[in-house]
């Protein structure tokens, strides 16, 4: 597990330290060892963290002729059986890692490689007698690859900060990804937050030669469509793929362990570990408690279940709320809109002391249909029946219902449910795991948006209304998942030293997953029937029966109480150096009405509060370019 980074050097010549400078920005991601390469035309560095084969291994790794180089992030879980292919061939390999596997494999099959190999990576393989640079994401996008082409040449690495530590890119803030993030609470791909800089999307490759990139997908997340199958079928299937995927994803040389929060996805993965391990597991928990969504007493029924050795945390205000939150800044490239990110940084920390490897359960809801939004687009059917009049005056009513500081209350969920049943039901599955609507983004802002959002909806909208979930599942599948969930177990993760595995993301889990009837997903009110139908045998049933709860902080309360202070310095400090593009007098009534108790905005204020904490970490401005102000003035605006 690494971190990567590289440049071409075709129409500039940077200084010989720029590369090391550009790989210690990553050293978070491979504290045990870093290496860099350098030609006349390619420059590529690695930071390593020892997973397998411990004693050799380093990056970068070469060809036996020496031509060719590799930098490499990620595990290819099925190496050894690609190795004996490889071996039969003709090829002889120096060391025991995957590293070299995937060197040896692209030097046999060329971009065919990326088809045989299973796992997560992101990958920079240099050819110098072809002045060729090919660089590949995995299926589903669990590792980061962020490029940037200026003129002929390219910069790539798997965080932001790797790239912006070139004074030669601009730290500008862009509009494209700025209208999706104050909607969807993340940003798209192909699209960052900063302008130039893009994510290059999963399961694709990219080649540069010779100032000239061509890019392709090697696979796609499958059209789901759903084929008549048993359901005895369907749940052996399912048993067997998931046993696969974790034994597969067992492959270390470290200590590992499993994140475990009471819930039947994590409890899914611990089930299967502890079935192929012949030795005690690790589990680790954040607890909340004295909240109504704490989930210790599941943790604890699943721990007595299995017999592992658990340490958990209790997260409170008493622990360094604020220093966590500046780090996130820092450490998530991206700001994460996604409250998530702060018991996941707790969770890393107090995972860091006794393993270097975590399993996660992440990925099912978006395979399986986990998600409440997937049922509400059904629920809000008969609302858009109705006169828009007549909800606006069930909603103008609602103002009168109490807030209340749960994290997501009933009061919560009945209002964004009306409020998205007035939309087209693209939009309001965006907005129901979001947070501003088109109306209340543009009050926040001065200048027009690009309308990058409406891009993504209009693909979205033309599969509508399409089989019940498939389209909602799909879309989740392509960008929640990979620019939202795993970005922020990624950064937040590797921000300590640690990897995470999601055995769930295996692509071909997803594969199965998309030829699902889709009762099998959603049935009646009960979400994720298939999976749990498997568990049902294997998990304590409390754990197979409750509802989802999801892993997040109580964001309305703690804004009103121990985060207060921070969210009012913060609001402040970006007012003074953002005021063109933002709107601070919106901003300041939203906060007090959420002050006040008189609307629960915690998470809108979350998103807000860590965009504007990350622009000042990174001096990203605000202004738009020339070009971007250009194209305003000629649209007239």
């Amino acid at each position: 597990m690494c971190g990567i980074v590289g440049f071409t050097t075709k129409a500039w010549r940077p200084d010989q330290e720029r590369i090391r400078s550009a790989t210690n920005t990553l050293i978070h991601r491979g504290p045990d060892q870093q290496g860099v390469f350098q030609s006349r035309t390619c420059s590529l560095g690695a930071t390593r963290l020892k997973i397998v084969d411990l004693a050799s291994g380093d990056q970068p790794i070469f060809s036996e002729d020496r031509n060719s180089v590799i930098v490499f992030n990620g595990e290819i879980y099925n190496h050894l059986e690609v190795r004996r292919e490889l071996e039969s061939l003709g090829h002889s390999f120096q060391t025991h890692c995957d590293t070299e596997t995937f060197l040896q494999a692209f030097l046999e099959w060329d971009t065919d490689c990326f088809e045989r190999l299973r796992g997560m990576f992101a990958v920079a393989i240099w050819s110098d007698s072809e002045q060729r640079l090919v660089l590949a994401r995995d299926r589903i996008g669990i590792k980061p690859l962020y490029i940037s082409e200026r003129g002929d040449d390219i910069f790539f690495a798997s965080e932001l900060k790797g790239i912006l530590v070139h004074p030669e890119i601009e730290r500008r803030l862009s509009l494209e990804g700025l209208d999706c993030y104050l909607s969807m609470n993340y940003v798209p791909c192909p699209w960052t937050l900063v302008e130039g800089i893009e994510k290059l999307p999963p399961g694709h490759w990219l080649e540069w030669r010779d100032g000239r990139t061509i890019k392709q997908a090697y696979w796609r997340i499958p059209d789901i469509t759903p084929t008549p199958q048993s359901l005895e079928d369907a749940k052996i299937e399912l048993d067997t793929l998931l046993d696969k995927s974790v034994r597969e994803h067992l492959m270390s040389d470290v200590p590992m362990g499993v994140w475990l929060s009471g819930g039947v996805d994590s409890s899914t993965v611990l089930h299967y570990a502890a079935q192929a391990s012949s030795s005690q597991l690790r589990t680790f928990s954040i607890s909340f408690s004295g909240h109504s969504f704490d989930e210790s007493p599941y943790i604890r029924q699943v721990v007595k279940h299995y017999g592992t050795d658990h340490e958990q945390l209790n997260l409170t205000p008493d622990e360094d709320l604020e220093g966590a939150i500046e780090d996130i800044a820092y450490y998530s490239d991206e700001p994460s809109a996604d409250s998530g990110a702060l018991p996941v940084w707790f969770l890393s920390k107090l995972c860091k002391k006794n393993c270097t490897v975590a399993f996660s359960g992440e990925g099912a809801d978006e395979i399986f249909g986990g998600y409440l939004t997937y049922r509400a687009n059904r629920i809000a059917s008969p609302f858009r029946n109705l006169p828009s009049g007549l909800i606006d005056l069930s909603l103008r009513a609602l103002r009168y219902w109490p807030v209340s500081n749960e994290k997501i209350s009933f009061e919560y969920k009945l209002k964004r449910l009306l409020q998205g049943s007035l939309m087209p039901p693209e939009r309001a599955h965006v907005y129901w795991n979001g947070t501003f609507s088109e109306k209340e983004k543009n009050t926040l802002l001065r200048v027009p948006l690009p309308g990058a959002l409406s891009d993504h909806l209009a693909r979205l909208r033309a599969r509508l209304p399409g089989d019940g979930i498939a389209p909602f599942l799909e879309f989740d599948q392509q960008y929640y998942l990979p620019d939202d969930i795993l970005v922020k177990s990624d950064r937040v993760s590797m921000a300590h030293a640690i990897e995470v595995r999601p055995p769930f993301v295996d692509h071909r889990i997803v594969e199965f997953a998309a030829k699902l009837p889709m009762d099998f997903k959603i049935r009646g009110a009960q979400q994720k029937y298939l999976l749990k139908e498997v568990m049902r045998s294997k998990l304590p049933a409390a754990i197979v029966q409750r509802e989802k709860i999801g892993f997040d902080i109580p964001t309305h309360d703690w804004f009103r109480g121990p985060l207060r202070a921070m969210l009012m310095e913060t609001l402040a400090s970006a007012e003074l150096e953002h005021s063109e593009l933002f709107d601070f007098e919106t901003i300041r009534s939203y906060t007090q009405l959420h002050l006040d108790k008189r609307i629960n905005v915690g998470y809108h204020l979350w998103g807000l509060v860590m965009l504007f904490l990350w622009m000042k970490r990174w001096n990203i401005q605000s202004t738009p370019s020339r070009a971007v102000r250009g194209n305003l003035l000629t649209a007239g605006l």
